[in-house]
C-alpha cells in the first residue's frame, strides 16, 4: 500500500455488525409505545391522555418564542443567507445575545433550560426563516457538545464547557470520514495515548461533512483508541478545542441546499487532547452518540413541521388567487388533493413530534424508536409536501425567489425549500439506515429469546436453551395476535364524540394493523431466519407500516386533546380523519408489498449492472463529471491546505 493512501481498518461484515450491536442500548428499562406496537400490542394508555408540559415550562417557553419571533422577523434575512451562502456574523451575534445557543442547557450553566417541546418549536420557527440557521442551532445543541456532556460528562467538564456553549461557543459533532459513513467499524481517525504524557492523547485523521465545523469553537470528535496495556481501546468521544494546534479546516463544502451551512473537512495532525476531555470511558463513543441521538433526532422532524406549515400557508394563499378555467386552482380536484395531503400530513407530523417530545421531557417512556420514527417519517413526508407545493405553484414553483422578485412578483422560495429539505433524508442517518436501525429495535424481543437459534456461532447447547426460551415466549405471545379490541365495534368510543368524525374506527384499524404487523414479522423470521437481516426491502416496509400506525395514533390522540381543551377540536378531528384515511391507503399498499414485490428480481438486475451486463444501455451520452478519485485521500499527516476555520466572535 502506498504511503499516501489512508489506512482503513480491515473489517468483515460480521465484525462491522458486532460493532454496531455493541453500541446499542441493550435494555428496555421503561415502556415504549412504538416497541409494543411492533410486537402487536397497541398500548394506547402510554400516549393517551396526551401528556402535557408543566405550566412554568409553558410560560418560559412561550416567552422565549415571542422574543425569537421578533428577532426572526427583524434581524434575519433568509434570502441574503441564500444569496451569499453564509450566515452573517451579526446574525450569529444576535442569536448568542438572545440565548439561542443555550436553549437546551440548564440555567445553572447560563442556559435557558427549555423543554424538548419548546426547543423543537423554536427550531421550527427559526428554520422557517432560514433552514441554515436551524441546522446551525440544531447541530450545536442536539448532537454537538452540550447534549453528550449533559448526559455523560463529568461535573468538571460541565462546569468548563456548558457555560461557554450556552452563551458564546458554537460546537460541532465529528464522526463521518471520507470513507466512513454509517459503518463506524471502519473509523480511521485515531486517538493514540501520548507517549510523552500518560494523561493525553494524540489525534490523527480526517473528518468529512462537519456541520458547524467551519465556525466551531468546540468539537465532539469520535476517534479510535488502540487497545494496549492500560487502555481498553475502541471508538471514544472527546471534547476538542477547535483552535488547537494541528487542526486544519481544509475546505468549506457547498451543497444543493442549505447554502448557509458551515460544513467542512477537518484534518487532525498530532492534536494533543488531555484525557480530562474524554467523554465517558474508552470504547463508549458510539453508545454515547446513539444515546444522544435518541432525543437529538427530534430536532430534524421539528423543522420539517415548520416546513409543512409554510407549505400549507403558501398553498392556501396561492391556490385561492390563481384561477384557471374559470375558478381558483384549489377548486380543481387534482390540486385540491395535494392541498389536503399537505394539511393532513402537517397536522399528523406535528402530532408525532409534539407527542415524542413531551414523552422525552417526562422521561417515563423509552422513546428511542419513537424519535427514530419521527426522523424517518418527518424527513420523507416533508420532501413530499415540498414537492407538491412546487407542483401547485407550477412554473413559479421552479423559479427562484430572487427571479420572481426581479420581475415584480412575490418572492416565494418554494424551489429553495425543496432543495433544503432533501438533505434531511440523509442527515443523522439516511432513510435506508433508519429502516435498519428501527427494524433492529423492533425485533429485539424476538432476538432476545430466539437469536441464538439463528446465530451460526452458537453451539448446540446454546441453541437448545434458546429453543426452550422461544417456545415459552411464543406460546404466550402468538395467541394474543389472533384477536383484540380492534375487532370490537365499540372500542375507543371516546374518540367518536357527537358531531365529530369517527376517529375510533381508525384506532381500531391501528390495533388490528399492529397485530397483523407482528404476525408478518414472525412469519418472515420463521421463513428466512438468519437471512432476515439481508431482506432490507421487507424490513423497510415493516418499519414504514409502523411509522404510519404511529402517526395515525399520534394524530388521533392530538385531535382528542385539542377537542377536550376547546382548541380547534372540530377542525383537528377533520384533519386527523383525513390523515388516517390517507395513511390507511398507504398501509394497505405496504402490507401488499410485503409479499408481492420485485425484491428478488431487483437483486438479479443489480448483479447484472455491476458486472457490466447492461453497459450497452449507457451508450449515447457523455459524462460531464470531472476527473479525480471517487473518495478523497484521507491519509493521516500534516495539512497542505490553507485553514479556512473562521470562528464567530
Amino acid at each position: 500500500m502506498s504511503a499516501t493512501q489512508p489506512v482503513q481498518p480491515k473489517v468483515t461484515e460480521r465484525e462491522a455488525r458486532q460493532v454496531a450491536e455493541a453500541a446499542r442500548e441493550q435494555d428496555w428499562r421503561k415502556p415504549s409505545f412504538a416497541k409494543e406496537l411492533f410486537l402487536g400490542r397497541f398500548r394506547l394508555d402510554l400516549i393517551h391522555p396526551h401528556p402535557l408540559p408543566a405550566d412554568e415550562d409553558v410560560r418560559r417557553g412561550e416567552a422565549f418564542l415571542a422574543r425569537l419571533r421578533d428577532f426572526c422577523e427583524n434581524q434575519i434575512d433568509g434570502q441574503r443567507i441564500e444569496r451569499e451562502a453564509r450566515i452573517p456574523d451579526e446574525t450569529v451575534r444576535g442569536l448568542k445575545e438572545l440565548g439561542a445557543l443555550g436553549m437546551k442547557i440548564s440555567p445553572e450553566y447560563g442556559g435557558l433550560g427549555l423543554t424538548q417541546v419548546y426547543y423543537n418549536k423554536a427550531l421550527a420557527l427559526v428554520g422557517s426563516v432560514s433552514p441554515a440557521i436551524g441546522a446551525l442551532l440544531s447541530a450545536h445543541q442536539s448532537i454537538g457538545v452540550p447534549q453528550p456532556l449533559k448526559m455523560f460528562g463529568t461535573k468538571e467538564q460541565k462546569d468548563a464547557y456548558l457555560p461557554r456553549c450556552a452563551t458564546s461557543a458554537i460546537s460541532a459533532f465529528l464522526l463521518t470520514e471520507p470513507d466512513v459513513g454509517s459503518d463506524p467499524a471502519r473509523l480511521a481517525t485515531t486517538a493514540v495515548p501520548d507517549p510523552a504524557d500518560e494523561d493525553a492523547y494524540l489525534l490523527d485523521g480526517v473528518k468529512l461533512w462537519t456541520t458547524n465545523g467551519v465556525v466551531a469553537d468546540l468539537l465532539v470528535v469520535m476517534a479510535r483508541v488502540p487497545k494496549s496495556e492500560g487502555h481498553r481501546g475502541g471508538i471514544t468521544a472527546f471534547v476538542v478545542e477547535a483552535d488547537s494546534p494541528g487542526i486544519t479546516v481544509e475546505h468549506r463544502n457547498a451543497f444543493m441546499g442549505l447554502r448557509g451551512l458551515e460544513n467542512g473537512v477537518t484534518r487532525f495532525h498530532r492534536v494533543r487532547v488531555p484525557a480530562s476531555q474524554r467523554i465517558g470511558p474508552e470504547g463508549a463513543g458510539l453508545k454515547i452518540a446513539l444515546t444522544t441521538l435518541n432525543t437529538g433526532r427530534l430536532s430534524l422532524p421539528a423543522m420539517c413541521v415548520g416546513a409543512g406549515k409554510w407549505c400549507l400557508k403558501i398553498a392556501r394563499e396561492w391556490s385561492a388567487v390563481r384561477e384557471q378555467w374559470g375558478r381558483p386552482v384549489a377548486r380543481h380536484e387534482a390540486v385540491g388533493a395535494k392541498i389536503s395531503f399537505i394539511a393532513a400530513t402537517t397536522f399528523a407530523l406535528e402530532a408525532v413530534v409534539d407527542l415524542a417530545s413531551q414523552m422525552a421531557d417526562e422521561d417515563r417512556n423509552d422513546i428511542r424508536i419513537e424519535a427514530a420514527l419521527a426522523k424517518l417519517y418527518g424527513s420523507e413526508m416533508a420532501c413530499l409536501m415540498a414537492d407538491e407545493l412546487v407542483q401547485i405553484r407550477g412554473g413559479r414553483g421552479f423559479e427562484t425567489a430572487e427571479s420572481l422578485a426581479a420581475r415584480g412578483e412575490r418572492a416565494v422560495p418554494a424551489e429553495q425549500l425543496l432543495r433544503d429539505l432533501r438533505i434531511n433524508r440523509i442527515f443523522e442517518g439516511s432513510t435506508e439506515i433508519m429502516h435498519l436501525l428501527i427494524a433492529r429495535e423492533a425485533v429485539d424481543a424476538h432476538l432476545s429469546v430466539a437469536g441464538d437459534l439463528i446465530d451460526p456461532d452458537k453451539d448446540l447447547g446454546d441453541k437448545a436453551r434458546a429453543g426452550a426460551r422461544a417456545a415459552g415466549f411464543y406460546a404466550r405471545w402468538l395467541p394474543r395476535l389472533a384477536a383484540g379490541p380492534g375487532q370490537v365495534p365499540g372500542a375507543y368510543r371516546e374518540f367518536h364524540p357527537a358531531g365529530h368524525p369517527d376517529l375510533a374506527t381508525h384506532l381500531r384499524y391501528v390495533e388490528r394493523g399492529s397485530r397483523k404487523l407482528a404476525r408478518s414479522t414472525f412469519y418472515a423470521m420463521s421463513r428466512w431466519q438468519g437471512r432476515m437481516e439481508t431482506k432490507q426491502g421487507f424490513l423497510g416496509r415493516i418499519v414504514d407500516i409502523g411509522a404510519e400506525l404511529f402517526a395515525m395514533s399520534a394524530a388521533c390522540v392530538r385531535a382528542e386533546h385539542l377537542r377536550a381543551t376547546g382548541d380547534h377540536g372540530r377542525e383537528a378531528y377533520q384533519l386527523a380523519d383525513a390523515f388516517c384515511r390517507q395513511s390507511r391507503l398507504r398501509v394497505e399498499e405496504l402490507f401488499g408489498r410485503l409479499w408481492a414485490n420485485t425484491d428478488d428480481l431487483d437483486g438479479k438486475v443489480v448483479r447484472g449492472v455491476l458486472s457490466g451486463t447492461y453497459a450497452w444501455l449507457e451508450e449515447g451520452v457523455l459524462d460531464p463529471s470531472g476527473d479525480g478519485p471517487w473518495i478523497a485521500d484521507a491519509a493521516p499527516g500534516p495539512s497542505a491546505r490553507k485553514n479556512v476555520h473562521r470562528p464567530l466572535r
